[in-house]
């Protein structure tokens, strides 16, 4: 059996997994993403079937960004829906078991296209394909009726942004690791200048090829993933979120978890066009929703890095400490950028 990672109460673990999801053990554990969101591992069991099991980082978090219950409910609650996602098997709330909160869910296979090689080992027509269905998962996730599917009680329905601009910025301001005045100034600009809501619906809050699982040959979204953000808002939002990560054919400025931006993958402009020809949404103010978000993931990474000083960040593999801190400055420009200041 192999080494249990930070995180996982092995034996409770495997009792609650025997227990309460009908699996059979002995059980191994591999850590698939961890430290900048909520912890997830790789469970496989002793008929060598994999599972995926999910829960808080170990410290100095956000407790409302790590709610791994509200998540579970939402994953639920999405199973049968238009929006494919994985299978749910069970939720923990017993601290006892684990520590921490936990859910289970099943393995679905497919890859993540979360760096630009990733998303070059896609063929030219299997990434126009993926990015076709990303935009019409999006446009389903958003059609959705949030009280029959039983998320009506998922959050407030108006006052979206005035909500998620004061809450990152109590964030940034609690997890800040340096004076940074052009998030404040950026942070005053996006209060002054915010549109009226348009429409209310499931915002998943981290849309982006990185949190999907796609088919390698069709490139279809086969499940969305990580949904520890997702609230009730303006669904503009996702879309602006998107664009931080998506750029056109050889833009020097992508980010590095962005995987278009070689021929195949559309540009920019016409994934916004097919999101608002299908949902007949005005998208005007996107410039504005892509500002937000370039500040608010700006808020998100220095939480990170907050995490990484204070040495509870779990796996820090590979973690530049420096490069981090340039990047939360590169998407502050980007927002007092896009924003004209």
């Amino acid at each position: 059996m192999s080494d249990v990672p930070p995180g996982i109460d092995q034996q409770s673990v495997g009792r609650y997994l025997a227990d309460q999801c009908g699996l059979v053990g002995p059980f191994s554990y591999n850590l698939i993403a961890g430290g900048k969101s909520n912890l997830t591992y790789r469970v496989t069991d002793a008929q060598g079937d994999a599972y995926v099991l999910r829960r808080p980082p170990l410290g100095n978090v956000l407790a409302t960004a790590h709610d791994v219950a509200r998540e579970h409910k939402i994953i639920s609650a999405l199973a049968g829906s238009s929006v494919p996602v994985a299978p749910t098997l069970g939720l923990c709330t017993d601290l006892e078991v684990n520590g921490a909160p936990f859910y289970v869910m099943k393995f679905v296979d497919g890859i993540v296209l979360d760096s630009p090689a990733a998303g070059m080992t896609l063929n030219e027509p299997a990434r126009t394909a993926a990015s076709h269905s990303l935009i019409d998962t999006l446009v389903s996730l958003h059609g959705l009726d949030i009280d029959a599917i039983g998320l009506g009680d998922l959050g407030k329905r108006t006052g979206f942004l005035e909500r998620q601009l004061r809450r990152w910025k109590m964030q940034w301001d609690s997890a800040k690791t340096r004076e940074l005045p052009l998030m404040d100034e950026v942070h005053a600009r996006l209060v002054a200048s915010a549109p009226e809501q348009q429409s209310v619906g499931i915002v998943h809050g981290d849309y982006r090829l990185g949190n999907c699982l796609v088919d390698p040959d069709s490139g279809a979204v086969k499940a969305v993933l990580d949904w520890e953000l997702c609230t009730v808002g303006d669904v503009l939002a996702d879309i602006g979120y998107l664009l931080v990560y998506w750029s056109d054919v050889d833009a020097a400025d992508r980010m590095e978890n962005d995987p278009s931006g070689s021929i195949g993958f559309p540009a920019r402009h016409d994934m916004v066009q097919r999101y608002a020809l299908a949902t007949g949404r005005s998208v005007a103010d996107i410039r504005y929703f892509e500002a937000f978000s370039c500040w608010r993931l700006a808020s998100i990474a220095e939480g990170v890095l907050a995490r990484f000083a204070a040495g509870v960040m779990g796996d820090t593999t590979g973690f530049d400490l420096e490069a981090s801190q340039q990047r939360v400055d590169l998407l502050a420009g980007r927002a007092k950028k896009l924003l004209g200041i």
